[in-house]
């Protein structure tokens, strides 16, 4: 289990689930985009790439990169005033157009209630 330190200016990510992982496979350029886009987040600040992610309420963004004619995201929560809590890291696949698909969804979802129960235990 991760400790949370008291409130300091830079709060510590949280790797939920295979996350950390899934953003290890991603090309060096997206993760370095992703990584600096989270440190941002651990200051406070969102960067340019980092946009809400629909269906969860506030404070989970999601950062969207680019690469050849892929694209990567990772999901992140705010919403814990000591921690920040990255909860899935994808490429999109979708067969519908721009909807994410439903797994993703579903994942960002039940990695966002076990981060709860994980800060609530702290």
């Amino acid at each position: 289990m991760v400790r949370i330190p008291p409130d300091e200016d830079e709060k510590p990510l949280i790797w939920m689930g295979s996350a950390i992982d899934d953003l290890k496979e991603f090309p060096a350029e997206v993760q370095d985009e992703i990584g600096t886009a989270l440190s941002a987040a651990q200051f406070g600040r969102k960067a340019p790439s980092a946009k809400p992610w629909h269906g969860e309420g506030s404070g989970v963004f999601e950062i969207v990169e680019n690469f050849s004619t892929d694209t990567y995201r990772a999901v992140y929560t705010v919403r814990f005033p000591r921690a920040v809590y990255v909860l899935h890291a994808f490429q999109k696949k979708s067969r519908s157009g721009r909807k994410t698909d439903k797994q993703d969804v579903d994942m960002v979802g039940r990695r966002l209630r076990a981060a709860r129960s994980h800060y609530e235990r702290g």
